[in-house]
């Protein structure tokens, strides 16, 4: 198992990743009758993506001898309605700066959208993705 689930009342669940324990609340949006208090679910998947682009990155730009320390991704989540759902997620990948040359810049973009994580989500859910140097 990956990880464990547990429904705590008033649309709060505590996530917990079994190898490390790690625990998440999330509770659901203001919007969909909840308290707001912690990421909801689709605030996770949103931010899945920015995660998992930032470690792809990462794991790129140590095999080439590149140092990401500082790096920020700004995420926004669309929601559509009928069904609810994810429609659109923006990330802004903003980098310290750095002496990264354009054929760098080009192997880590394509790192980025190379990630699990945005293979994974649906191709109607549009990815809006731009990097600032």
């Amino acid at each position: 198992m990956t990880s464990k689930v547990v429904y705590e009342g008033n649309l709060r669940t505590r996530l917990t990743h079994l190898h490390s324990g790690t625990q998440i609340i999330t509770d659901a949006p203001l919007d969909n009758q909840g308290l707001a208090q912690a990421f909801s679910p689709t605030d996770l998947v949103a931010t899945a993506l920015g995660s998992c682009m930032m470690t792809i990155m990462g794991i790129k730009a140590r095999d080439m001898g590149l140092d990401l320390t500082g790096t920020e991704i700004d995420i926004t989540k669309v929601m559509a309605s009928n069904p609810r759902r994810i429609s659109e997620v923006h990330a802004t990948l903003k980098f310290p700066p750095n002496n990264f040359t354009d054929k760098d810049k080009t192997i880590l973009e394509n790192a980025a959208r190379a990630c699990p994580v945005a293979h994974s989500l649906h191709p109607d859910i549009k990815q809006e993705l731009v990097f600032v140097w």
